[in-house]
């Protein structure tokens, strides 16, 4: 029977890891990883995020706003020239192409030409109700009665129509003037203003902008796009060879990301393999025998893999980047079994496993739950970092049991360091007192010292060279450091104008000297807008009093008969229809650059705002308006999860420390609640120190850091208690998983480096304090 018993026992761990095996293989070689895996950053923030930032930026990435690509075309034998017949054959080129939406070339002024047309054949009632409901509140400010308010009117209106004609660029609205007395269209082109758009050249280039169908996050808008911009230069080549073109769009961003990304996650987990192996390798005697954790480190990421993809439908790939972290932290099962000596000559596997599984499993156990609080997390990304690192140390136990049980002789035998000479501790004994209380000086006093800041951005890896190209490219387009940019949401258009005026008038208060410039001015405020034909009717004599008014300033009423005739009419029949009507009757052509400059049909409105010079004081909360480069930053959305992490985090941290003292005495509990905790206050008492700046994801590594640290002070709380050195698989465990971490800390990802610094920082120290504290207190040395 004990002749059978191991054959028996080989078969069953080699089946059954076959089948799970097979399993994992076969589910993930059926997954659509374009369809499965994200790269938007945005996928990294909760879908019910309140904020209104991750509001307005998720509508901007869903919209046409992210979709946009920019061209510039540059003559390199005439510099000084434009190539502007290469840019309208490029975006005819473009916008005949199936993956593009729309493509013009700036400076093209059909599209501008059509709008203006339309906004001047509705002027009355786009622009009236607000020039109206403008002159009333000025009214009302006066303090006059009621009855005087038409001859009041009339005046102001010829006033400002002769300070207007007095300006040099009155001369060419003269025919627009006749028919506009009011100056309803020349007020609005000085408010509007150009929105920094450039005109037929800029520094010598031919601009050219495009709109693509697919998201910018999806393959069906990056490829294709690309390759529809290659073919489509190929045949502007072909009749312009000296022109050279540069462009730019979130789509070349987002390829570049996704493919940067699973670049470093073969080289990351490549990488951190080696690095586990060659410590290994350093730290025991036969290295050839380390290629035996190589399976159970593959199999706990292929469990990691498939568990993920089966409990959750969209993953972000920065998950599995960090989940490197693994090929550190599941080798430890690996090396608990493999370096246990046999008590007895041919004692049997599952004796020995059997007297192994209690601290295998609390090891386990308690890293998992450590992990698994991650699952909390108000970020769907942690909650998908804290269940694939679960699943995989799960399947890194398993599979380290099922793998040792085939093999003949599991057994690693570890190098031998040092000597226990009773009188070799002695002498060390007040140094290392010392440096640990110096540590503790710097535990307490350094974490006071730490600066914090969160950006979306640093999600992502930089792009240097993409960066430079797009931002040269933007400055061409008008987008320049001397202006801010800002955008006022609302529920609904009517919503999104009301906190417009409202944010506008808080500018003219704020900086008087600046000017905004808004597509939101075309249109009239709701209020403003229900109240023309009431305001209407009670200006019955104003035609009088308004020709009376300008014959007193020298003009000729006579001249402005067809302004009298469309008043008549609109008084008469004022506009009719729903305000949303306003919107929808000017979209039509309201296309290319100028569609980016709001958005009244989405699930949240807004309107853009250009404020020259920037710098002006950012609007509170209370105006519904928030800048550009908070959208880009997301820093206080990212602030308020830090906080969340950190309540998680410590309630972790609490419940490791309580179970702790329930199982061990108060002595021993003490010390391993100190470890760990100790450890990551001095990794950050240092930061602190050096003036380092934190975010979320180092304080996401501390915690890790603490759950690894934690089962160091726990494996070798025995041999500290008998003043033995700590057991060789601590030493292994900890270097390995430091080795890994130290990995992740070469990732050009910040988040990614600031996490794997953390944990391996911790996890250092953490081994630090558990082979040095015996000879602090004068026990036995290694």
């Amino acid at each position: 029977m004990n002749a059978v018993e191991p054959a028996r026992q080989k078969l069953i761990a080699r089946g059954v890891l076959a089948v799970f095996i097979l399993l994992c293989t076969g589910w993930l070689l059926r997954l659509d990883y374009a369809e499965r895996i994200s790269t938007n950053v945005l996928d990294l923030i909760p879908p019910g995020e309140p904020s209104p930032e991750v509001a307005v930026v998720r509508n901007l990435a869903g919209n046409r706003q992210a979709r946009v690509m920019l061209f510039a075309l540059r003559d390199s034998a005439a510099p000084n020239s434009p190539p502007a017949a290469a840019a309208q054959l490029l975006a005819g080129k473009l916008a005949h192409a199936p993956v593009f939406a729309e493509a013009a070339a700036i400076g093209d002024a059909t599209a501008e030409t059509e709008l203006g047309r339309k906004i001047f054949a509705r002027r009355f009632a786009l622009l009236l109700p607000g020039w109206l409901g403008e002159a009333k509140r000025a009214f009302g400010r006066t303090g006059r009665p009621e009855k005087e308010f038409s001859p009041w009117l009339a005046e102001r209106a010829a006033s400002d129509l002769e300070a207007f004609l007095a300006r040099p660029e009155a001369m060419s609205m003269q025919e627009l003037v006749r028919r506009d007395p009011l100056l309803l269209v020349p007020k609005l082109i000085a408010q509007v203003g150009p929105f920094g758009l450039p005109g037929t050249q800029a520094d010598g280039h031919a601009l050219v902008w495009a709109r693509i169908k697919p998201s910018p996050f999806t393959a069906e808008g990056q490829q294709p796009a690309f390759a529809a911009v290659e073919r489509a230069f190929a045949q502007v080549r072909a009749q312009y060879p000296s022109v050279e073109l540069c462009w730019s769009g979130i789509n070349r961003f987002a390829a570049a990301s996704r493919a940067r990304i699973e670049w470093e996650i073969k080289t990351l987990n490549l990488a951190s393999l080696l690095a586990v192996l060659a410590v290994g390798c350093a730290l025991v005697r036969r290295m050839w025998k380390m290629l035996h954790l190589v399976p159970v480190i593959g199999c706990a990421l292929l469990g990691a893999w498939t568990a993920s993809t089966l409990a959750f439908h969209r993953l972000h790939i920065l998950v599995f980047v960090i989940g490197s972290l693994l090929s550190g932290v599941a080798i430890d099962y690996g090396f608990y079994i493999y370096m246990q000596p046999s008590r007895q000559p041919g004692e049997p596997y599952a004796d020995k496993l059997r007297r192994l599984l209690k601290p295998l499993l609390a090891s386990c156990l308690t890293t998992v739950i450590g992990f698994s609080l991650l699952l909390f997390s108000d970020l769907p990304f942690i909650r998908q970092v804290g269940f694939f690192v679960s699943a995989g140390l799960l399947c890194a136990l398993a599979a380290a049991m099922l793998y040792f049980a085939q093999l003949e002789q599991p057994f690693l035998e570890g190098r031998t360091f040092g000597r226990n000479a009773a009188g070799h501790g002695s002498r060390w004994r007040g140094p290392l007192r010392a440096l640990f209380l110096a540590a503790v000086i710097i535990a307490l006093v350094g974490p006071w010292r730490l600066h914090w800041q969160d950006d979306v951005r640093e999600l992502d890896i930089p792009s240097p060279a993409l960066l430079a190209n797009d931002q040269a490219l933007r400055t061409l387009f008008g987008d320049t450091p001397d202006r801010s940019v800002y955008l006022t949401y609302g529920d609904s258009a009517a919503e999104a104008r009301r906190h417009l005026e409202d944010f506008l008038s808080y500018e003219a208060r704020a900086a008087p000297g600046a000017s905004a410039a808004s597509l939101g001015l075309v249109f009239p405020t709701e209020e403003d807008w229900r109240k023309m034909p009431a305001r209407l009717a009670r200006l019955d004599g104003f035609a009088g009093d308004f020709r009376a008014a300008l014959e007193r300033h020298g003009f000729d009423a006579g001249a402005f008969a067809g302004f009298f005739d469309d008043w008549s009419r609109t008084q008469q029949q004022p506009p009719a229809g729903g305000y949303s009507k306003l919107y929808e009757d000017l979209q039509p052509v309201i296309t290319g650059p100028l569609a980016q400059f709001y958005d009244a049909d989405g699930p949240l409105c807004w309107f853009m705002t250009v404020v020259k010079p920037s710098g002006t004081p950012a609007p509170p909360a209370g105006l519904f308006t928030v800048g550009v480069d908070q959208l880009q930053s997301l820093n206080r959305v990212f602030t308020r999860y830090r906080w969340s992490a950190l309540r998680l985090s410590l309630s972790g941290l609490g419940l490791v420390i309580a179970s702790v003292f329930i199982i061990y005495r108060f002595r021993a509990g003490l010390r391993i609640a100190l470890i760990p905790a100790g450890s990551c206050f001095f990794i950050f008492g240092m930061f602190g120190l050096l003036g380092q700046t934190l975010n979320l994801f180092h304080l996401l590594g501390a915690f890790l850091g603490l759950c690894l640290a934690h089962n160091y002070a726990i494996f070798s709380s025995e041999s500290a208690r008998a003043g033995a050195p700590p057991p060789a698989p601590i030493r292994l465990s900890a270097l390995c998983a430091a080795a890994s971490f130290g990995v992740l800390s070469l990732s050009r990802i910040p988040v990614v480096h600031g996490l794997g610094l953390t944990v391996a920082l911790i996890v250092l120290t953490a081994l630090a304090a558990v082979e040095l504290e015996p000879r602090a207190r004068g026990g036995a040395p290694n």
